[in-house]
């Protein structure tokens, strides 16, 4: 008799725990985050700080690039769509249905393996290497050594800002492509006289980091402008944002996360920006009320 009270008690309290936790996870709500891989990093941990301060509302975040960003958000199928570009610079993506959030600016930068005996180029050499009009180190200062180019997938927005401010009208030379920022930094660390580009938050000892014109690739350089290779992280809405989703990108620019968590990772905050651009890449001066 006393087994079967036990074990009757036991039942109960099991449904007890399955009872609380529906309830819980009832009345948690979530929103979903989706695109580009450069702008992950930060929307991640601004999620996990906005639940932290907020129980029971959570942020998914997701990568898949700047395209699948921007196609899940005009889709509707998602509630933020990340990108690196305007929506303007995107094929069949309408930007007079979406609201463009900007909250910070990130650098593109080039990198290589570690055994490459450069140390800078500049804008030109970079658009010769990539076009594939050089093709060994010892054309640019370097050793003889073959240069191997690993781009990043067509639909990445880190490849479309690379190439809008480094490749001009030249054309990418065929070459291994990856989607991931994490496989490009390993195939880079892994391959001698291998070279690509990373978004700034990806950047770390396993490669070596190149100058660009002798600049250095850093917040303030980009802050001024003085390191031209350069996007917005864009959160795209379809419409003005409603909601938990509202609340989620006002948390973003709060100084909280601009002015912790957007520098701990490496991205500028918005408002430190002196220059801005537009789609079209025309680099002009912040007015002082623009900020």
């Amino acid at each position: 008799m006393k087994k079967r009270l036990v074990a009757l008690f036991a039942v109960m309290l099991s449904a007890i725990f399955v009872l609380s936790g529906c309830s819980g996870s009832s009345n948690q709500k979530t929103i979903t985050a989706v695109g580009s891989s450069a702008a992950q990093p930060l929307v991640e941990l601004a999620g996990e700080e906005f639940s932290k301060d907020n129980p029971n509302e959570y942020v998914n975040v997701q990568g898949g690039g700047t395209g699948t960003g921007l196609s899940q958000i005009q889709q509707g199928a998602v509630n933020i769509g990340n990108s690196d570009l305007y929506a303007e610079q995107k094929d069949n993506i309408d930007a007079s249905k979406l609201v463009d959030h900007r909250i910070a600016a990130v650098g593109m930068v080039p990198i290589v393996n570690k055994d490459v005996k450069v140390d800078s180029l500049t804008i030109k050499q970079l658009r010769q290497i990539f076009s594939g009009q050089v093709t060994n180190w010892k054309q640019v200062g370097g050793q003889d050594l073959k240069i191997t180019i690993i781009n990043r997938a067509d639909g990445s927005g880190t490849r479309s800002a690379f190439e809008d401010d480094v490749m001009g009208n030249a054309q990418f030379a065929s070459s291994q492509e990856q989607d991931s920022s994490g496989m490009v930094r390993q195939i880079v660390y892994n391959t001698n006289g291998a070279i690509s580009y990373l978004a700034m938050p990806y950047l770390n000892s396993t490669v070596k980091i190149l100058k660009v014109n002798n600049v250095e690739p850093t917040i303030k350089n980009i802050e001024n402008n003085t390191w031209t290779i350069w996007s917005y992280e864009h959160l795209y809405t379809k419409g003005e944002p409603t909601g938990m989703t509202k609340k989620f990108l006002e948390y973003i620019m709060t100084d909280k996360i601009q002015n912790q968590v957007v520098k701990k990772l490496q991205y500028v905050p918005i408002k430190n920006m002196q220059y801005q651009k537009d789609y079209k890449g025309n680099v002009t001066p912040v007015s002082k009320g623009a900020k």
